[in-house]
Parts: structure tokens; C-alpha cells; sequence
């Protein structure tokens, strides 16, 4: 019996893997490119039927290349797919596919295709069982084994019909926005080529949880070539952007030998500037990083990311009170919560009492619009317990561990935080709030073991 519990129990761990992706990559958050994916996107999310600002695509540091949905409207591209695209429209593509899952709700759906393997699997477990109790041990394993074949094969069979549904919806999406699928299908071929470097047989795509690349094309060729938006050209100001935002990321994730190779200094275009100083930056050789961020900002003064970029060099290469100038610009031209957080950072790091009502007003409205970044209130809480007011200083450090699932120090900070405030007030019943679902989630956590 103990044999058939532990197959039992291999089985349903082999769905549950399959069903869920891995999310312990690093998210890469950069205000340029946040804006960028959303704007480079909007027109899909529209097309989809749902709200611009309720749908974030957000970038994670993982070199294959791959997108995929994981709950919510979030749509998470891998950072190896914006270093291998080749344009803006394949992007556009891709986020339009996993739309489609988003509006197909297969991330919640995904669980009717387990439920129903996980009753084969069940039936042959029951059957084998019976098989094996009658003296029959080698029929009920081999009923055993049929069964998981069976369940294996349905839920991937139910896994291939959303990824075909979600091509069929992207192209729609693709469609009604005016923008080709041209993209959509270079993306593919890429995705061929993989396959035969590979050596992924192209008969058929039994046995895979998605439908072959080739299998794909020729379905969404016929959809796309005949599409009004076929030929037309891409968007040059959205391309160019791209470039930026690809650049900038191969310059943050790749080994700077080969970001130099990529972007030599013959290279004067506005990209390989931008991955240049990464690349010098990731080195250490922070004069070279300013030169190359110097050289955009003469190419363009106020541009906003290129002063985020000068005054993240000086910051993180120990000048912060430098820093606080272009900081200031970027902040002034953009508001985006991100680069906020940087000069927060910048204005705290002089160790300068001037400056921390400064950083304490430019971190309450950073929160106020992102609260989804723990840099952000560990330095609210600094600020706080500088000027003495340890309650808010515990309740700050009770948002970031709540955010990074430490519950049990998100609740000893809040109780902490609730000790110094006056009840009622929005900040004790916020540290109350906390305290409740961090006890709530430690109660969960130890029903499980």
C-alpha cells in the first residue's frame, strides 16, 4: 500500500510542475522600460477587452526565451526574449498570445486539466489496487502504468488546446489593435530553429504540453498574411525605443566582455552607448560609464532615463550628492515612481540632515503610487527612525517584509508599529491589517507541515 501512495503521490507532483511556472527569477523593474511595455502593449490590451492599467508586463532575468501568465493580469517576459528579438513587433506577438491566456482564463483552467488526468490516474490506481490484492501484482502495475499514460496524455492534450486557443485570440488581438502578425510568426520560426538545434522530432506534437512551432506557423500564416496590417511597417519611434530598452538590458544582464563585443566603441548609435555604460558600470570603471552616459545626454540633455542613468553611475559610485541633480530632473520630467526611489536614495546617502525631509516627501509619493518595491520602504523607514518616529519606522519595515513574504518579522514589526500609534488612525488599523493576514499566513504555513 505504501508503494502505490508514493506512486500516487508522483504522479499528482508531475502535474502540479507542469501547471505552475517557476517564479523564483529575479524581476528586473526599470522605469524606461515598465513605460515602454506598456505602451508597446496597450493598444493589445485594449483589443483583449480589458484595462491598460490593470494589465502590467513586467520583465524577469531568465536568458531563455519565453513569456508566460501566472495569475492576475500580469504578463512576465523572460529577458533572453528581448535580447533575441529582432523588433518591437515580435514582442507585440508574443504579449498578444499570452492575452490570450489571460482572457481565456487558462491559469485558472489549468486545474480542470489536472482534475480530470488526476481521476484517470485515481480509476487505474483503484483498479491496479484490485489487480494486486487478487494476486495479480504484475497486471495492477501494468494498469498502474496505463493509467498514468492515459492521464499524462489528456492533460497534455488539454494543455495544447489553450496554447492553440491563445494564438487564435493573439491574432485577433493582433488584428483588431492594426498591428501585423508578422512578428508573431518570425517569433515562431525562432522557436523552430530551437527545436531543430534540439533535434525535437517535427512529426507531430504528441507528448508536449505545446503544439510545434511549425504546427503553429501554418495554422497563423493563412490568418495573418491576409490581414489588412500585414505589411505595414513598424512604428519607427516604438522601434527605436526598443532598441533603447534591449540594449540597456543586455547591457544590465550580460557579462560585460560580451556586451563590449556586441556593442563595440566603433558603435556610436544611442544603444550601444546605453549598453556600454552598463557594461563599464558592471566593471567598475566608473569614468568610462559617465563618459558613455555623457554622450547621451549630449545627443539628448533632458532626456529622463539618461539622467536616471547619470545619476545612478555617481550614486552607486559613492558620489550621491552629484547624483541629486540629474536625479531631480528625471523625477521632474517623468514622476515615475522608480526613478523617485533612486533619488530618495541619492538624498539619504549624503548623510545630510537637509535633505531628509526632501526624501521622506519624494518616498511617501513613490509608495503612494508603487508600493510593490521593499527598497522603497526600507528607506522610508531609515528616514523615519532618523528623525526619531520609531512607530512609522516599524510599520515601513512591516510593509517590506509583508511584500517579501517574511511573515513572521512583517508581523513582529507591525505589533511593534501598533504599539507607538494612536488607534483608529490610518496608519494603526494599515499595521493592524498586517499583523492579521502576516498571523493568518504563519497559522496556514504551520497547518502544513
Amino acid at each position: 500500500m505504501t508503494r502505490i501512495v508514493q506512486f500516487f503521490a508522483l504522479v499528482l507532483a508531475s502535474f502540479a510542475l507542469m501547471t505552475r511556472p517557476a517564479l523564483a527569477q529575479q524581476i528586473l523593474r526599470d522605469a524606461e522600460t515598465e513605460a515602454f511595455m506598456a505602451d508597446m502593449s496597450g493598444p493589445l490590451v485594449k483589443a483583449a477587452g480589458m484595462e491598460p492599467k490593470n494589465v502590467q508586463v513586467m520583465v524577469i532575468n531568465d536568458p531563455e526565451i519565453n513569456a508566460f501568465v501566472a495569475g492576475g493580469q500580469y504578463v512576465w517576459v523572460h529577458s533572453g526574449l528581448i535580447a533575441q528579438a529582432d523588433n518591437v513587433n515580435q514582442i507585440q506577438g508574443v504579449v498578444a498570445h499570452e492575452l490570450g491566456h489571460i482572457e481565456g482564463g487558462h491559469v485558472i483552467r489549468s486545474g480542470e486539466g489536472v482534475k480530470e488526468a488526476t481521476s484517470v490516474t485515481l480509476l487505474s490506481l483503484v483498479l491496479g489496487a484490485a489487480a494486486i490484492a487478487a494476486g495479480g501484482a504484475e497486471a495492477g502495475l501494468g494498469i498502474m502504468g496505463l493509467g498514468q499514460q492515459a492521464a499524462m496524455t489528456r492533460y497534455l492534450a488539454f494543455s495544447r488546446a489553450q496554447e492553440s486557443s491563445a494564438d487564435l485570440a493573439g491574432a485577433r488581438y493582433l488584428h483588431t489593435a492594426g498591428i501585423s502578425g508578422r512578428g508573431s510568426l518570425e517569433f515562431f520560426k525562432k522557436l523552430q530553429n530551437q527545436e531543430y538545434r534540439l533535434a525535437i522530432p517535427q512529426g507531430n506534437s504528441y507528448g508536449r504540453t505545446h503544439p510545434l512551432s511549425g504546427e503553429r506557423i501554418n495554422v497563423l500564416r493563412e490568418v495573418y498574411e491576409v490581414d489588412p496590417a500585414w505589411n505595414k511597417p513598424l512604428d519607427p519611434k516604438l522601434e527605436a525605443r526598443f532598441e533603447r530598452i534591449k540594449a540597456k538590458l543586455i547591457g544590465f544582464v550580460s557579462e560585460p566582455a560580451q556586451t563590449l563585443a556586441k556593442y563595440p566603441e566603433s558603435d556610436q548609435s544611442i544603444p550601444a552607448h546605453y549598453a556600454r555604460a552598463y557594461a563599464w558600470h558592471k566593471s567598475a570603471y566608473p569614468d568610462k560609464a559617465l563618459a558613455e552616459a555623457n554622450a547621451l545626454l549630449a545627443a539628448a540633455p533632458h532626456d529622463p532615463y539618461f539622467l536616471e542613468l547619470k545619476g545612478q553611475i555617481l550614486l552607486e559610485s559613492g558620489k550621491p550628492a552629484d547624483a541629486i541633480a540629474p536625479l531631480r530632473e528625471a523625477v521632474k520630467l517623468t514622476n515615475q515612481p522608480l526613478i523617485s526611489v533612486l533619488l530618495s536614495h541619492a538624498l539619504i546617502a549624503t548623510e545630510d540632515e537637509a535633505n531628509f525631509a526632501e526624501a521622506e516627501q519624494v518616498l511617501r509619493v513613490a509608495v503612494n503610487r508603487d508600493r510593490e518595491n521593499p527598497f522603497a520602504w526600507y528607506q522610508l523607514g531609515v528616514v523615519y527612525e532618523r528623525r526619531g518616529d520609531i512607530p512609522r519606522a516599524a510599520l515601513a519595515t512591516a510593509e517590506r517584509y509583508e511584500m517579501m513574504g517574511q511573515h513572521p518579522m512583517a508581523l513582529r514589526s507591525a505589533d511593534a508599529a501598533m504599539q507607538g500609534l494612536k488607534p483608529g488612525t490610518v496608519d494603526y488599523l494599515r499595521a493592524q491589517d498586517i499583523a492579521m493576514v502576516s498571523r493568518a499566513a504563519i497559522e496556514q504555513q504551520r497547518k502544513k507541515r
